[in-house]
C-alpha cells in the first residue's frame, strides 16, 4: 500500500513536471505579427528611394530586418492574400479575384490561423480580410479566435455597412457589426496591441495578422498627414501634375504616412512590454502600386494588376532579434508569399499537415544563414482577371487561363507566353526579346506546363456559400459574389450600375427559407424605389427570383409598392447546391437589375405558406 501511495506520488510529480516543461516550451514559442498593407508598391518608402514619400519607422525596420530583394507576390489583392494564408497558389486556392464570386478561400484548406490556433496560441485579425464575406469564409471561420474587420476588398465596399468612411466606423467583431472611435488604421493597430497585452499577461504566444486597408481607394486620410504631404508635394518635382491626379496621390501619401506612425508605435508598443526580443515581426504589401509608373517606380515598369515586374516585386522585412538569425542583411533570389507559411512554420516548431502540399518552401534555412536560395528557381503568377461585362459569360476575362501567366526564372520574365525580358539589360521591360531567346522560352514553358498540370483540375472551380447553417442564420448575400461580373463598390449602387449575375449557394440544411430582395441595405431604411446619398432611384415595379437546384427549380415574380423596402419570397429547399437569381423589372416587365442585396434566413416552420 505504501508502494503504491509512493508511486502515485512520484508519477504526479513526473506528470507535473512534464506540464511544466509543456508550459515552458508554450512560452519560448515565439510570437508572430504580419503586418500587410493594401496597394503600397515597393516604392512608396524612402529607404527605396522615394523622392517625397518620408517613412522613417519602416525604414528603421527594414536596417533592423533580413530584406529578401526579390520578393513576389499576386498583382492583386485577394490573390495574394490566399496564397499568404495556406501556402497554396491562388489558381488552387479558390480565391483569384477581388469580386465576381472568386473571392472565396477554399474551406478544405488549412489556414495559417489554424495551424497557430491548433498550437495554443492565440489568433487575431484585425483589418482586411477579403477572403469570403459569408459562413464559412470568413476570418471568423478560419481560425482566428478574435477578428476585428471589415467585408470585401475596401471600407465603403458593396457589403460593408453603409457610409463607412475611414473615420468612426462600424467594422464586424466576432460576427456582430460594432462601431468604433477613431480612424481605421489605427483603430486596427490600436486593437491589435491591446490583444498582443491580453495574450502575453496569460502567458500565450500569439499570431497577429495586421492586413491595413489603407492605402487602397477611396483615398481618405487624417488630416494632419493630407496637410504634410501637401506641402511637399506642391514644393517638389510634381507640383505641375494634373490636379485631379495629384490630389489623390497627396491622399494616398498621406495614408502611407500615417502607417509608418502606426508601425513606430507597435515597435515602442513591444519594447515597452518587453515582447520585442522574441517576436517575429514581418512586413510586406499586397501588390505593386497603384500611382507609381505616374511619379515613382523603383526603377520598375508596371502597376498593380500588371505582369510587369511593377505589379507584383514587393517589400518583404522580417526581424526576430531572439531568433539567432544574424544580422540584418539584404538576400538575393527568387522568393514568393508561398513561402511564408512554411517558413514561419519551422522557425515556430509547429509540425505542418502529412498530407499539406505547400507551393511554396520553408525559408527558415535561408533567414537564419544557413541555405541560399536555389538559383534555379521558378516562380509563376497567375491571377483571375476583372471582368467588366454587365453579364456573365462563359468566356469572362475571369476565367483563368494558362496563357495569362507570369514565369519568373533568374532574370528572365516571360509574361502571356507573348513577352520575354531579361531584367539585368532591360530593368524597365521595354525590349520584348521573346523570338531571340528560344531556348530560354522552351525551358520557361516547360515550368508552365508543369504547373498549369498542378491546377488545371481546380483552377476555375467556383467556391459556394452556405445558407442555412447555425454558424451564420441569417446570411446577406451581396454583389460582390455575383459569378464573373463585377460590382464591389457602394458607388456602383448608388449609381445604379445596370448590371447582374447569379449566386452560387449550398444548402446547409433542408427547409423553409425566406429570400428578401433589396435595392439597398437595410441600415439605410430606403425603399427599393429610393435614393440614398444623392443616387440613382429606379422605377422598380416587380421582383422576380429564380432557383434551381438539385431537386427542382422555384421561379416567382411579385409586384411592389412605393413603400416596400424588400421584396420577400418564401420557398423550400433540399439540402445541397442551388444557384439563386435575382431581377428586378419596370412596370412593363422590363428588367431594369439585379438585387445588388439579398437577406436570407432558414425558418423553423418547413411548410410553405
Amino acid at each position: 500500500m505504501r508502494y503504491s501511495i509512493l508511486s502515485l506520488i512520484v508519477t504526479s510529480l513526473l506528470l507535473l513536471n512534464q506540464q511544466e516543461v509543456c508550459f515552458a516550451q508554450t512560452s519560448q514559442r515565439p510570437n508572430v505579427i504580419i503586418i500587410m498593407t493594401d496597394d503600397q508598391g515597393y516604392g512608396e518608402l524612402s529607404v527605396h528611394g522615394n523622392p517625397v514619400l518620408k517613412t522613417p519607422e519602416l525604414d528603421k525596420l527594414h536596417q533592423e530586418s533580413i530584406r529578401l530583394t526579390d520578393f513576389h507576390v499576386a498583382p492583386m489583392c485577394t490573390p495574394t492574400r490566399g496564397q499568404l494564408i495556406t501556402g497554396i497558389d491562388a489558381v488552387k486556392n479558390g480565391a483569384t479575384n477581388v469580386s465576381s464570386g472568386r473571392t472565396l478561400l477554399r474551406k478544405d484548406l488549412r489556414t495559417m490561423a489554424d495551424y497557430f490556433k491548433d498550437s495554443n496560441y492565440n489568433t487575431g485579425i484585425f483589418g482586411k480580410w477579403h477572403l469570403g464575406d459569408n459562413y464559412p469564409y470568413r476570418p471568423e471561420d478560419r481560425g482566428f479566435e478574435e477578428s476585428l474587420w471589415f467585408p470585401s476588398s475596401h471600407i465603403g465596399s458593396v457589403p460593408d455597412y453603409w457610409g463607412n468612411d475611414y473615420f468612426d466606423d462600424v467594422y464586424i467583431r466576432n460576427g456582430k457589426r460594432e462601431t468604433f472611435e477613431g480612424y481605421c488604421t489605427d483603430v486596427f493597430f490600436d486593437q491589435a496591441k491591446g490583444f498582443m497585452k491580453k495574450a502575453a499577461e496569460n502567458e500565450k504566444p500569439f499570431f497577429v495578422y495586421l492586413p491595413t486597408n489603407t492605402p487602397h481607394q477611396p483615398f481618405y486620410a487624417k488630416p494632419g498627414d493630407i496637410e504634410e504631404m501637401e506641402r511637399i508635394i506642391n514644393d517638389s518635382e510634381f507640383a505641375g501634375m494634373e490636379e485631379s491626379t495629384k490630389e489623390k496621390l497627396i491622399r494616398y501619401l498621406a495614408m502611407i504616412r500615417n502607417i509608418d506612425q502606426n508601425v513606430g508605435d507597435l515597435q515602442k508598443f513591444l519594447k515597452d512590454n518587453k515582447l520585442d526580443k522574441n517576436t517575429i515581426l514581418i512586413f510586406l504589401t499586397d501588390n505593386g502600386s497603384t500611382f507609381g509608373p505616374k511619379y515613382y517606380n523603383a526603377g520598375m515598369r508596371g502597376k498593380k494588376v500588371q505582369l510587369y515586374e511593377g505589379g507584383h516585386r514587393v517589400p518583404f522585412f522580417i526581424k526576430w532579434p531572439a531568433g539567432n538569425i544574424g544580422e540584418p542583411r539584404d538576400v538575393d533570389g527568387l522568393t514568393q508569399v508561398q513561402d511564408i507559411l512554411p517558413t514561419l512554420l519551422e522557425l515556430c516548431g509547429i509540425q505542418k499537415d502529412e498530407e499539406s502540399d505547400f507551393d511554396g518552401i520553408s525559408l527558415a534555412g535561408v533567414i537564419k544563414g544557413q541555405e541560399e536560395i536555389d538559383p534555379e528557381r521558378v516562380l509563376w503568377i497567375n491571377f483571375s482577371r476583372m471582368p467588366f461585362s454587365n453579364y456573365p459569360s462563359p468566356y469572362a476575362s475571369s476565367i483563368i487561363e494558362k496563357s495569362g501567366a507570369a514565369v519568373l526564372w533568374k532574370d528572365w520574365r516571360l509574361l502571356n507566353q507573348r513577352e520575354l525580358y531579361n531584367l539585368v539589360e532591360d530593368p524597365l521591360q521595354q525590349h520584348n526579346v521573346i523570338d531571340q531567346y528560344p531556348d530560354v522560352v522552351h525551358k520557361m514553358e516547360t515550368h508552365l506546363d508543369k504547373f498549369w498540370q498542378e491546377a488545371k483540375e481546380v483552377v476555375n472551380e467556383p467556391q459556394r456559400v452556405i445558407i442555412g447553417a447555425p454558424e451564420e442564420n441569417p446570411s446577406v448575400l451581396t454583389a460582390c459574389e455575383w459569378m464573373d461580373v463585377f460590382l464591389d463598390r457602394q458607388l456602383q449602387v448608388a449609381r445604379g450600375d445596370t448590371k447582374n449575375s447569379y449566386w452560387l449557394l449550398n444548402v446547409a440544411e433542408a427547409g423553409k427559407y425566406t429570400f428578401e430582395l433589396r435595392r439597398w441595405p437595410k441600415e439605410t431604411g430606403a425603399p427599393l424605389q429610393g435614393s440614398v446619398d444623392s443616387g440613382r432611384s429606379f422605377p422598380i415595379a416587380y421582383a422576380r427570383i429564380f432557383l434551381k437546384g438539385e431537386a427542382g427549380e422555384f421561379m416567382r415574380r411579385k409586384k411592389v409598392s412605393s413603400s416596400d423596402q424588400g421584396s420577400q419570397f418564401t420557398v423550400n429547399l433540399e439540402k445541397g447546391p442551388v444557384a439563386l437569381h435575382t431581377w428586378f423589372d419596370d412596370k412593363n416587365g422590363n428588367n431594369i437589375v439585379g438585387a445588388y442585396y439579398v437577406y436570407v434566413e432558414k425558418e423553423e416552420v418547413s411548410d410553405v405558406q
